[in-house]
């Protein structure tokens, strides 16, 4: 876990880069350090599905709204339509999210930022609270399926 949290701290990004895995899969990166650390893509687009990994308010490397757990779901869910763009595709074809926290009494303002982005959309979602994300100051993850038809 310490090797993550200086991941964290000292990151070099660049811009999304698309890997073609074979004729069905292509990996989206953002070019954070620990998606090579770890071994993952910001998302993966496999057919017309596309999944978006567990999604943090980290900007640039500092995390946005320390305390605010509605300015991080708007921060992570933006993050989320900027992976799905890079893919083909946008919000409107999320057909469920995941969404944890780490504190369930903040559920209505998460509730309410991610009812900004999917009002008329309705994803199915699940709401969950964990006891700790990777960094404690961390409120909110989300994890998104979405379907190009």
């Amino acid at each position: 876990m310490l090797g993550i949290k200086f991941l964290y701290k000292n990151q070099a990004f660049k811009k999304n880069i698309p890997i073609q895995m074979n004729n069905n899969r292509t990996n989206y990166a953002s070019g954070a350090i620990w998606e090579d650390a770890v071994g993952y893509s910001r998302a993966v687009k496999v057919g017309n599905m596309i999944e978006v990994s567990g999604t943090t308010a980290i900007e640039n490397g500092v995390l946005v709204g320390k305390s605010d757990a509605y300015l991080q779901t708007k921060t992570i869910i933006q993050k989320i339509a900027h992976a799905l763009q890079q893919a083909g595709a946008g919000l409107e074809h999320v057909v469920r999210t995941r969404i944890y926290v780490t504190d369930i009494s903040q559920w209505e303002a998460v509730g309410r930022a991610h009812g900004e982005f999917f009002r008329d959309i309705k994803p199915a979602t699940a709401m969950v609270e964990v006891s700790a994300l990777i960094e404690p100051d961390m409120l909110v993850e989300i994890e998104a399926t979405a379907i190009v038809s």
